[in-house]
């Protein structure tokens, strides 16, 4: 309604007229296109900044559950090439083992099938005998160290044999784990990039300054409450060679999975960062909360790994002056961000 107001005759020839037009067989012109979508409200584009924040937070946390699956398989791949390297050495040795055992039975085929110690018996050279009973004594320990060996190399080979079957199995749940969680990020992405899609590009810039906006409310939150007061490390050397490598990145898209040079997603960014410092960490965000020293945020110092949210499913490197670098989300570059613009679970120094 546009609050103008008809005559009451008008009114009456208008719901006449549509008395008629509504009748059944009555015939419709075309109404033409349909009029555009009313514009989103600034509320209603927050409620789908937090739906796009909650898909994008579900592919962070299934990346690290691809990453993890990646990790533990190459683990696993190169454990079963050792292993079959170790198979290959135990049945060479098992062959050259048999090989000897059965030289010596043709050996004593040869002699006509007569133990030694029965010839010897049979001689009547007295010297003959005590040299022979020697040789006999070192021969029966030499078969039974041969004996010996071709058991210990079998249980060997048995061992290996089982070790390697339950590492292929394990190879395989892995493979599973990774592809379930492939296709969870790849669903969850194009969830929040069809939901993108669906604005308008006035909407999708405001939408992007809603974001910044929510960010910078949590920084101001962060920094007001006096948490930096005390915090003035000063970086090792290894920690200077890992900002270093992580703020070069600056401006290389998210790519979930990727370990760089191009591209990385977040733990790829941290995880190669402290490798460039000559550093191994591990590669997800999950895992290096779970396995790296922590610190108080008071202690922090540029270098260390601030991790994100409940559920560790974010990383970002700590800049000093209250700064990050991070990979944010699919969509988004490695850039500088404030560490307290999302949910600080912890700190971890990777090289305490």
């Amino acid at each position: 309604m546009t609050g103008k107001r008809y005559p009451r005759a008008a009114a009456v020839a208008l719901v006449c007229a549509a008395t008629v037009l509504a009748a059944p067989g009555t015939a419709f012109a075309n109404p033409g296109p349909n009029p555009p979508p009313a514009p989103r409200t600034d509320k209603s584009l927050e409620q789908v900044r937090k739906e796009i924040d909650d898909l994008y937070h579900d592919a962070g946390v299934a990346t690290d559950a691809y990453n993890a699956a990646e990790e533990k398989a190459e683990k696993q791949s190169e454990q079963i090439v050792e292993l079959a390297k170790d198979i290959a050495k135990g049945q060479a040795k098992l062959k050259k083992l048999k090989a000897r055992a059965g030289a010596a039975a043709r050996a004593q085929y040869r002699a006509g099938g007569m133990p030694s110690e029965a010839r010897l018996m049979l001689s009547d050279d007295p010297g003959q005998f005590l040299d022979g009973a020697g040789r006999i004594r070192e021969g029966e320990k030499a078969t039974k160290g041969l004996l010996t060996d071709m058991e210990r190399t079998q249980d060997d080979l048995r061992i290996y044999a089982k070790d390697a079957t339950a590492r292929w199995t394990k190879l395989e749940a892995n493979r599973k784990s990774k592809a379930a969680a492939k296709k969870k990020i790849k669903r969850k992405i194009a969830a929040a990039e069809k939901l993108e899609s669906t604005l308008e590009e006035k909407e999708r810039e405001r939408l992007r300054k809603l974001e910044e906006e929510a960010a910078r409310k949590k920084q101001s939150a962060w920094v007001s409450s006096g948490v930096l007061k005390d915090v003035d490390g000063k970086a090792s050397t290894r920690g200077e060679k890992a900002v270093e490598f992580a703020t070069a990145q600056i401006g290389k898209p998210y790519v979930w999975g990727a370990e760089g040079p191009g591209s990385y997603d977040c733990s790829g960014l941290t995880s190669q960062a402290w490798a460039a410092a000559g550093k191994g960490i591990p590669r997800t965000s999950q895992e290096q909360w779970k396995q790296l020293p922590r610190v108080d945020i008071k202690n922090m110092r540029p270098g260390d790994l601030i991790i994100y949210h409940a559920d560790a499913s974010h990383v970002g490197m700590y800049l000093g002056d209250g700064a990050i670098v991070h990979a944010p989300r699919p969509g988004r570059n490695v850039t500088i961000a404030g560490a307290g613009s999302m949910r600080i679970l912890g700190v971890v120094r990777p090289d305490k």
